[in-house]
């Protein structure tokens, strides 16, 4: 942007410039001469770029992440590349604002995710039909109302109050490689201990949520809502957001430093009625709560975070339990930049038809879900980058008669913000 801009007042300063040092020449052509500079000029603008117009601020923002995972499901291996799965995949966002009055904005958010080889959609059979698509997606597209003194107030497509809130307060730069949502190995089909065939579960439903996608991403993705924010109070805010035919929910958040200690806590609450929400039982509600905290020991970099979702119908008998772990080390050994170090756990439990999937050939009612891992990140502050390298191990069962192979996978991959 920057660099076409230049160039076009450069051009239209070297034209200026010539009729100027050569002003006997442009008189002898007549009265269009500047009308033809003007007209050359309004061409030269209109093939740039701007930052937006004389009001409305523009910025373009995002990242590209993409990894290579070699997995083993106990009976098959491979190795595939592709990126981080939908809401984290690849994006850029406009994001602008105006001024109003002193204290008051009006502004926008448009959103666009670039999908390549989407990790939700990938199995044993590579790419997985009728499965999260690749190609470019809207995410978000929403204008805003915002008071320095009142809060702020979106509507459109975007992300309701409680999503991913349990999430969004890890702050130890290893929460897109290393968060409780399953994104790595969505579609694989768990494997048969006693034979390659087809169990009719995969990962992405193991514990998760009818409409609501794998474990703890129980508010799915982005919707048209209502939403409020409100300002930021000694570290304190809420938000709250409704959307059609009906979804609300509210969430609570808290952000500081102590004692060399640094401290975040979020919460929310979800229900929702939708068409897609609608579960194992017609005219269900579904609701879903979530917590998580982190914390910090800032002159040694020694973390902890934690979280707790907990999901259930109204009607349709069962509940989905999760809980996750994350503890290491964040610290400065390179010029590069920080160095994150960690291990991980997760635990799902759920009960009920609408939250256990049904193996071919058995019933169940009851499942139970583990995750362990470690990983290291290295942020590189110069190219706003960050690169990784994990191993995770899942394990699942239930009380049906099918014996489940374990999983785990290695992934390295990298992500560059610009």
């Amino acid at each position: 942007m920057r660099k076409s801009s230049l160039g076009a007042l450069v051009a239209a300063g070297l034209l200026a410039g010539g009729l100027s040092t050569g002003s006997a020449s442009a008189a002898d052509l007549g009265g269009n001469c500047c009308a033809d500079l003007e007209e050359r000029i309004a061409e030269l603008e209109a093939t740039t770029a701007r930052k937006g117009n004389r009001k409305v601020s523009l910025t373009v923002s995002g990242w590209v992440g993409q990894q290579v995972m070699w997995w083993d499901d106990g009976y098959e291996s491979n190795t595939y590349v592709g990126d981080l799965g939908a809401t984290l995949s690849s994006h850029f966002k406009f994001t602008g604002q105006a001024t109003i009055s002193p204290g008051w904005y009006a502004g926008y958010v448009l959103h666009v995710e670039a999908r390549n080889n989407n990790s939700l959609g990938l199995s044993q059979d590579y790419g997985t039909p009728g499965a999260v698509a690749d190609g470019v997606h809207l995410l978000q597209s929403f204008w805003f109302v915002k008071s320095d003194q009142l809060g702020k107030l979106s509507v459109g497509l975007q992300s309701q109050a409680s999503d991913n809130t349990a999430i969004l307060v890890d702050g130890s730069g290893s929460l897109v490689p290393a968060n409780w949502v399953a994104f790595d190995y969505a579609n694989f089909t768990i494997r048969n201990s006693a034979g390659p065939g087809n169990t009719g579960v995969r990962w992405i439903g193991v514990g998760g949520c009818v409409g609501g996608g794998a474990i703890g991403d129980c508010n799915g993705a982005t919707q048209n809502v209502v939403r409020y924010d409100s300002p930021t109070f000694g570290g304190f805010s809420v938000s709250a957001s409704w959307g059609e035919d009906d979804m609300w929910d509210v969430a609570a958040r808290y952000a500081g430093e102590h004692a060399g200690f640094k401290v975040a806590v979020a919460a929310a609450y979800n229900e929702n009625s939708t068409e897609l929400w609608l579960g194992p039982t017609a005219g269900d509600t579904f609701q879903y709560f979530q917590i998580g905290g982190y914390i910090e020991h800032v002159p040694t970099g020694v973390f902890v975070y934690g979280a707790y979702g907990n999901a259930q119908y109204d009607l349709a008998a069962g509940e989905s339990e999760t809980y996750y772990v994350k503890a290491g080390l964040r610290e400065r050994w390179s010029a590069l930049g920080h160095t994150v170090l960690y291990g991980e756990y997760e635990n799902n439990k759920a009960d009920g038809l609408a939250f256990v999937q049904q193996p071919i050939g058995g019933a169940a009612t009851s499942s139970d879900f583990d995750l362990w891992g470690l990983g290291v990140v290295q942020e590189i502050d110069a190219a706003a980058m960050s690169v990784w390298v994990s191993y995770r191990h899942v394990e699942y069962n239930d009380n049906s008669a099918i014996n489940y192979e374990d999983f785990q996978y290695v992934k390295a991959g990298a992500l560059i913000n610009f």
